[in-house]
């Protein structure tokens, strides 16, 4: 998969000095975060066979149940990413 140049351009946009990229609220800490919390969301909805806001299958007894807290170490530093939870953990 190739990203394509309009979306990084857009990223990039605001980006003057090298913090703005690779500083505290830069955007590879932005962008890592989302990545992560995505690819977490989606590795949740395949575990529990639904996505999120839709209803559980009939049978299902294990369901979402918020969200836990976590720090991730990186060279951007320390970001707080929001890990899905579910109910039988």
């Amino acid at each position: 998969m190739n990203i394509r140049k309009e979306i990084l351009d857009e990223l990039l946009q605001e980006c003057k000095t090298p913090p703005d990229l690779f500083g505290e609220g830069g955007v590879l800490k932005q962008l890592t975060t989302a990545l992560v919390e995505r690819a977490l969301e989606a590795e949740l909805s395949t575990h529990l066979g639904y996505k999120k806001h839709e209803s559980k299958p009939e049978g299902q007894s294990n369901s979402r149940n918020g969200y836990s807290q976590k720090k991730d170490q990186g060279d951007f530093g320390v970001a707080e990413i929001a890990v899905p939870r579910d109910r039988q953990g």
